[in-house]
């Protein structure tokens, strides 16, 4: 650099939208950005730069399952709900996900999935107990996957490639991404599942699950949100907040992603999204439990969603908290 050379700017650090308080003190903090929309679809409130492009992750899934079946595919119900799923590994999900491959000559050796536990830690004992090890079945993305695979099957794509960012069906998935976030997608990524990943900003995110929820009825966007509220468990799990906020208000369509990105839209249109910077999803629960009630949500479920102990010696000594 040059003596006339201006410094580089920096950018400010994002807010914090979480605290981890222990015995009385703070002991560490949680940033990120998020956007509320009111049910007309304006910004009603940000922090940080909701508008920089994020990687959803599985809060894309949604947008996926539409792709899927505007490909063709007739879905509907508990499969179309596990098509949109981040499933938690239990037996219903890994029986249903099986079936679905099998009625399109498919098997879990099909999928591309990596080998993995369940995701819910009480699944994952069980099915270790039980002597079973990591299988490709068990992975949380399974269910999406064996839909991709079966409207491979049903159109005669090429199943080996399905991953393939240039494959029909994913030049499909970033149609379909860019239409409902209502802006292009800014990157492609690798998703941990393999699947490729489309990058759009939280402002992006959340336009595309208010438009899910109030999309026409018997539209592809609309058939994947009614699937999702009506069969949250097949969505999620039996011990999981996106399951329990779709089960107890009505309407809702709440879906998380790794990295600690969250997106949700009530049945009126009000809609939220937002990404902690440094992907802990511990702060997950209470970032979103603040954020539904800054949206007037006003329901048992989200004091549950945001409580979050933090324990010492097995007694609870402390809390992480919003702080918004």
């Amino acid at each position: 650099m040059t003596s006339t050379d201006a410094p580089a700017a920096i950018a400010p650090a994002p807010p914090v939208l979480a605290e981890v308080v222990r015995s009385g003190f703070t002991e560490g903090h949680h940033r990120g950005s998020l956007v509320l929309l009111a049910a007309d679809g304006s910004v009603e409130r940000t922090l940080g730069d909701p508008e920089a492009p994020v990687f959803p992750r599985s809060s894309n899934k949604p947008m996926q399952a539409a792709a899927i079946l505007r490909a063709g595919l007739e879905l509907s119900g508990e499969r179309l709900a596990l098509a949109a799923a981040s499933h938690s590994g239990e037996p219903f999900h890994l029986e249903l996900v099986a079936k679905m491959l099998a009625e399109h000559g498919l098997s879990a050796a099909d999928l591309r999935t990596p080998p993995d536990l369940p995701l819910d830690p009480v699944a994952a004992e069980a099915y270790l107990a039980a002597g079973n090890v990591r299988e490709r079945i068990t992975m949380n993305c399974s269910g999406k996957h064996a839909a991709m695979l079966a409207v491979c099957v049903r159109n005669g794509w090429d199943t080996a490639s399905y991953l393939d960012p240039a494959h029909p069906l994913q030049l499909l998935v970033g149609q379909v991404v860019a239409e409902a976030a209502g802006e292009p997608v800014a990157a492609v990524g690798t998703d941990g599942c393999g699947a490729p990943l489309m990058a759009i900003g939280l402002t992006g995110l959340a336009r595309a699950f208010r438009s899910f929820v109030l999309a026409e009825p018997g539209s592809a966007e609309r058939r994947v949100a009614d699937a999702m509220r009506a069969h949250p468990e097949y969505v999620a799990g039996t011990r999981r907040p996106d399951t329990w906020l779709m089960t107890e208000v009505p309407g809702t369509l709440s879906k998380m992603g790794a990295e600690a990105v969250q997106a949700v839209a009530l049945a009126d249109g009000r809609a939220l999204a937002f990404k902690i910077d440094d992907g802990s999803v511990r702060a997950l629960g209470p970032v979103l439990a603040r954020a539904l009630e800054l949206l007037g949500v006003d329901a048992p479920v989200v004091s549950r969603i945001g409580r979050a102990p933090l324990l010492g010696g097995a007694v609870e000594v402390g809390e992480i908290r919003a702080t918004f």
